[in-house]
């Protein structure tokens, strides 16, 4: 297998995210860490990639560093992930984009609606992958249960209901704590906190699983601890392009839920349940029968549920190895295979603007609003 070279932006020792990506990226044997800029203290960051493996002519200081160190290069790297804070993913997402690397963004890919116009734009006229880690949609399961929704077993889909809810920002006394704060100030998460943080990963989940997009929303946002300049908690109602109704809930301050992170969809003819905390399991209820539960790694499955398992049935996979399935399909992609539905620069850029939207929503006492992108309506 001809592994490919990757390189990483963010994600230092001690992030909370970039164990996860760099675990993914290698579990297969798709992508080999190459280079990195790993942090804002350049020394730290160096030092850190070298540990890891990186050359010390690839362990870069910042990214414009890497970005010029590897440009140029005949072994440079064919995917760039950028995992550093909300504030610099256009920046960097541009300017490797530009510079003809295709890209992995954190999410959200950007801070206002127009970088997200732009960001679409540049992947379309050079024609590289600009990819945007809503992971959780690469669980096996999720992936069966959107290959049910689209071979009609639910019927039409009338109600999806999503939760992204947990309790870890719930102590007032935590207020200076810089893994907190920095996801409540505007400077440096933008113009929304929870529904941005959390909230857009249950609302593309909906979209992902139903293969239908939000068209219009209405929501309510509050900060329970009045200290926190942007929300901490959201509520969000919303109707979709094929008549569908959705209800979404997102909360940091949930005290007693831990990662908080369920779907459930009805339709005509039936309804399912997945939740992160049970990633192998989905509940299916076909309309007057008996509550089942289709189980990971089960003959039967689709196709793309299939693909996507590692082990063999009643063994777990975890978020790491949800995070490896955006990379199995990003390298299949690269290297012009086939490939699953990773989420692209388009679902970052519906999300900029449900965000965007929502908060206007919130600001004007709930009024419904267009969620759809200009360049998408």
């Amino acid at each position: 297998m001809t592994r490919l070279n990757w390189g990483m932006i963010g994600g230092g020792e001690g992030s909370q995210i970039g164990p996860a990506h760099r675990m993914g990226a290698q579990a297969d044997g798709n992508f080999v860490l190459a280079a990195g800029a790993l942090d804002h203290d350049a020394a730290r960051g160096k030092a850190y990639a070298q540990k890891l493996g990186v050359a010390e002519d690839r362990a870069y200081g910042n990214w414009q560093e890497m970005l010029e160190g590897e440009k140029n290069r005949a072994d440079r790297v064919d995917l760039v992930t950028v995992a550093t804070p909300n504030s610099t993913h256009f920046e960097i997402s541009k300017a490797f984009l530009e510079a003809g690397f295709n890209v992995l963004c954190e999410k959200p890919m950007t801070m206002t609606v127009e970088e997200g116009e732009e960001i679409v734009k540049i992947a379309k006229s050079t024609g590289k992958i600009c990819a945007v880690n809503y992971c959780y949609s690469a669980y096996p399961m999720v992936r069966e249960m959107r290959d049910m929704v689209a071979r009609g077993d639910l019927g039409k889909i009338r109600v999806v209901v999503v939760n992204f809810s947990h309790g870890h920002h719930g102590d007032a006394g935590d207020a200076d704590n810089p893994r907190v704060r920095w996801r409540y100030d505007p400077e440096m998460a933008g113009v929304s906190g929870q529904f941005a943080d959390c909230g857009i990963h249950a609302m593309h989940m909906a979209s992902f699983i139903t293969g239908d997009e939000v068209r219009t929303l209405s929501a309510d946002f509050a900060s329970a601890i009045d200290s926190r300049v942007l929300e901490d908690d959201a509520m969000v109602n919303f109707r979709m392009e094929g008549g569908t109704i959705g209800r979404l809930w997102t909360s940091s301050v949930a005290v007693g839920r831990q990662h908080g992170f369920d779907i459930q969809v009805f339709g005509e003819n039936g309804g399912m349940k997945w939740w992160a905390e049970q990633p192998n399991q989905v509940m299916y209820t076909p309309l007057g029968g008996r509550t089942q539960i289709i189980e990971k790694g089960e003959s039967g499955l689709s196709d793309e549920a299939t693909r996507l398992s590692r082990v063999a049935i009643a063994h777990p996979e975890g978020f790491p190895m949800a995070v490896a399935n955006i990379y199995v399909d990003l390298a299949a992609a690269i290297k012009g295979e086939a490939h699953g539905a990773y989420p692209t620069a388009t679902d970052g850029l519906r999300s900029m603007m449900a965000v965007h939207q929502a908060v206007e929503s919130a600001k004007d006492g709930g009024a419904w609003v267009d969620a759809r992108p200009l360049s998408l309506r």
